[in-house]
C-alpha cells in the first residue's frame, strides 16, 4: 500500500479516535485533552537517559517518538501537535515531523515544553494523559480513572489503519526471523543471531517492541530468557526466537522454534504448528477468547498423549492438571501499541473484570472478540525443571513418561506464536 493509501487510512483512524474522545470527554465533564509523549528518564546519579519510549496513549494519535511533545485537543477543533524542538548544541534537535499524518494537525513548535501552559490557556476543565511532570502540574486532572478506562477499553478494536501498521510490523519481523534462522543454520551464537535480526529488521535494540528472546537448548525453557550467549554451545539441539518489530508505533510479536535436525523434537514442532493453525482459525468476532485458551489445553493434552510424553487419555491428562506442567501460560493476548495491549481482562468501558477460567491464573485476555481485535495465538510445550519437579513430587508423576521427558528436556520448549486479526 502506497503512502497515499496510508494517509487515507490514518485520516479515518484519527476521525474515529476523535469521535471516541469527544464522547468520553462529554460524558466525564471535560472541555479538552492534553496527551503527553513523555520525557526522558535518567539513570541514577548520571546524566545519561534510558531509551525513550513514548506514552502509548500519545502514540495512538502521533506515530512519532519525540520526547516532550503534546497533543492538544478541544472537541470541535483541529488537534494541535505541540512539537518540542529545543535550541540545543549538546544534542541534535529533532527535525520537524514530515509524513502522511502531519497534515492532520495544527503544528506548533516550541523551544521549551513549559510553553504548553500558554497554549492551554486559562479556563476550562482539562484531562491530561501521561506521566505526571512539572510541565503539566496543575493543567488538569492527570489520567482520570473513568476517562482513561473508557478510552483504553476501546483500544482493543483496531482501525484499518492500525491493522495495516501491524501487518507492516509483522512483515518486518518475518524478514528478520528468516535472517535469524539463516544465521542459526550458518553456525551463529545467540548474540550473533540477535545482531542478524536487528540488521534485517533495520532496528536498533531500543526500537524493538521488546527484548529479543534468542535461546538455544534448555535456555528456551525460560519463558522470558534475557541473555545472549556469545559462544555457541558444542551441541545445539534447538533454537527458539521470540522477537518482533515496530511500524509507526505498532508492534508485531512472533515466535518460532527450530530443531537442529530431524527427529523427535522436529516432529513435535510440526504437530504443535498444526494445532496452532487450528486455534488461529477460531479467531473471529463473537468468540470468547477463554474458550480458545481452554481448547489450546485440550489440544496440548492430545499432543502430549500422541507423542507418548503423557500416558493415558487426553481427558485424563486435562483432569489431572498435566497440561499446565507443560503449558504454563495463557494462549495469547491483545496486541497493538503495546505488546501486551491494555484491558485484556476488562468487562466493559466502565471497568470491571471478566474472570479467568478457574485454574488458569496467567491468561491475559478474557474478552469476547469483536471486529478489529488483534490477538496472539501461542500454544507451547515446555520442559521446565521446576514444574517437572513439582509434578514428580505429587500424584501426577505416574502419568508422565519420564524417559520421553528426559529425551526432550534438553530442547527446552516448543512454541509457535503469531498475531491474528478478528475481522468482519
Amino acid at each position: 500500500m502506497a503512502q497515499h493509501g496510508l494517509e487515507i487510512l490514518y485520516g479515518d483512524h484519527l476521525r474515529g479516535l476523535r469521535g471516541r474522545v469527544d464522547r468520553a470527554l462529554a460524558s466525564h465533564g471535560y472541555d479538552g485533552l492534553v496527551v503527553c509523549s513523555g520525557s526522558p528518564r535518567y539513570l541514577y546519579l548520571d546524566d545519561n537517559s534510558y531509551p525513550f519510549k513514548p506514552n502509548p496513549r500519545y502514540a495512538a494519535w502521533v506515530p512519532d517518538a519525540t520526547p516532550d511533545c503534546f497533543v492538544l485537543y478541544r472537541p470541535g477543533s483541529r488537534p494541535a501537535l505541540v512539537f518540542h524542538q529545543p535550541d540545543d548544541y549538546w544534542y541534535l534537535p529533532p527535525t520537524l515531523p514530515d509524513g502522511y499524518w502531519v497534515a492532520a494537525f495544527d503544528l506548533q513548535v516550541v523551544r521549551s515544553p513549559a510553553e504548553i501552559r500558554r497554549l492551554v490557556g486559562a479556563g476550562g476543565r482539562w484531562a491530561v494523559l501521561g506521566e505526571p511532570a512539572p510541565t503539566t502540574d496543575g493543567l488538569g486532572d492527570h489520567d482520570p480513572a473513568g476517562l482513561t478506562t473508557e478510552l483504553d477499553y476501546a483500544r482493543a478494536s483496531k482501525t484499518p489503519y492500525e491493522v495495516e501498521c501491524m501487518a507492516r510490523a509483522s512483515a518486518l519481523g518475518a524478514r528478520a526471523h528468516r535472517a535469524a534462522e539463516a544465521a542459526f543454520r550458518a553456525g551463529a551464537s545467540e548474540y550473533e543471531i540477535h545482531l542478524a535480526y536487528c540488521r534485517a529488521a533495520d532496528a536498533r535494540e531500543e526500537e524493538l517492541p521488546y527484548n529479543n528472546i534468542i535461546a538455544f537448548n534448555r535456555h528456551a525453557a525460560v519463558l522470558h530468557y534475557q541473555h545472549l550467549d556469545r559462544q555457541r554451545p558444542g551441541t545445539v539441539r534447538s533454537f527458539l526466537i521470540d522477537a518482533g518489530a515496530r511500524f509507526a508505533g505498532y508492534c508485531s510479536d512472533i515466535t518460532r522454534t527450530h530443531a537442529a535436525e530431524a527427529g523427535e523434537f522436529h516432529d513435535l514442532i510440526a504437530t504443535l504448528d498444526t494445532a496452532q493453525q487450528a486455534l488461529a482459525d477460531r479467531v473471529r468476532p463473537g468468540t470468547d477468547y477463554r474458550e480458545i485458551h481452554l481448547e489450546a489445553h485440550r489440544k496440548i493434552a492430545a499432543i502430549l498423549v500422541e507423542h507418548d510424553i503423557v500416558r493415558g487419555s487426553p481427558d485424563a491428562a486435562l483432569a489431572a492438571g498435566l497440561t499446565s506442567v507443560f503449558f504454563p501460560h495463557g494462549v495469547g493476548h491483545l496486541l497493538g501499541l503495546q505488546v501486551h495491549d491494555v484491558c485484556g481482562l476488562m468487562a466493559g468501558p466502565q471497568g470491571g473484570t471478566r474472570p479467568r477460567p478457574e485454574g488458569h491464573p496467567y491468561l491475559r485476555l478474557t474478552r469476547e472478540l469483536e471486529p478489529g481485535y488483534v490477538v496472539t495465538i501461542e500454544p507451547g510445550i515446555y520442559f521446565i525443571d521446576s514444574l517437572l519437579a513439582q509434578a514428580a513430587a505429587d500424584g501426577r508423576s505416574r502419568a508422565i513418561n519420564w524417559n520421553r521427558v528426559e529425551a526432550l528436556r534438553p530442547c527446552g520448549r516448543n512454541l509457535t506464536r503469531e498475531a491474528i486479526a478478528a475481522l468482519d
